[in-house]
């Protein structure tokens, strides 16, 4: 929870949670920030009058979805050239005829598009734009949890997503996340994919954590776990010696993607 936080660092995470769900609830908002509804109704009339949302009874929705959705194009398109060259060198270490999880965001997605030419893959994946990315290629085999739809991630997440990921075994998770610290570990903009993000770690054997360098001493909403949960990091060259030094020492390998 994070009660006490000043009202522009609150916006600014209210903000990021609708910009992963889609959408918020006035009531689940005031919960999990540990304020009044009728603050937060004044936080959300301030995102409104800044054109990033709009309200609704109880609520409020992001405006760019129905663009997005229908365009199957993902909200966080900042440092793409950081996230290309990450998933030009996660998708090197995927070989013909195996089993991956891929999550979903925008890193993870430049992943798919360079995995296009292999051949006889077994992918899952709870996001609806890499299904398509990669299940136009014959032989392939995709694979989908049910869910409920996120529309800013294209992607499938709740209950039925995490039983789906339980009974899954994979060779290699690419894991995407929106924060990554020594002592934070990974964080979400909100609770909704944590359930799920911990099955597809199970569901692994080796999990890569796929995240540019901005990311890198950021913590946002929600932890998921420590840095024990996650076996390698790829990451961009920007990332500090210092930085990749401290991972190292805790155990991470940590790939820098040129």
């Amino acid at each position: 929870m994070k009660a006490g936080l000043l009202s522009e660092p609150r916006r600014r995470r209210i903000l990021e949670w609708i910009q992963e769900e889609g959408a918020a609830r006035v009531r689940d908002l005031a919960v999990a920030f540990g304020v009044s509804e009728a603050t937060i109704r004044q936080d959300l009339e301030r995102l409104e009058q800044e054109g990033h949302i709009t309200r609704e009874h109880g609520g409020a929705f992001l405006n760019t979805v129905p663009v997005q959705v229908s365009a199957l194009t993902l909200h966080h398109q900042e440092n793409m050239e950081k996230k290309r060259k990450i998933g030009a060198f996660a998708a090197s270490l995927v070989q013909d005829g195996e089993t991956i999880i891929l999550d979903a965001g925008t890193t993870t997605t430049e992943i798919a598009l360079r995995l296009t030419s292999r051949r006889d893959l077994t992918v899952i994946t709870n996001a609806l734009n890499i299904a398509l990315i990669l299940g136009a290629t014959p032989g392939n085999a995709v694979h989908m949890p049910g869910g409920q739809f996120k529309a800013p991630t294209l992607s499938l997440s709740g209950d039925k997503s995490v039983e789906y990921f339980r009974n899954i075994f994979a060779g290699k998770l690419f894991l995407a996340t929106a924060g990554v610290a020594l002592e934070a570990g990974l964080t979400y903009p909100s609770f909704a994919d944590l359930q799920l993000k911990e099955a597809m770690i199970k569901a692994a054997s080796h999990v890569y954590l796929v995240a540019d360098s901005t990311k890198i001493n950021k913590s946002s909403f929600t932890r998921l776990g420590s840095l024990d949960v996650i076996n390698s990091f790829i990451t961009d060259s920007d990332i500090t010696d210092a930085d990749a030094e401290a991972f190292r020492r805790r155990g991470v390998e940590v790939i820098i993607a040129n």
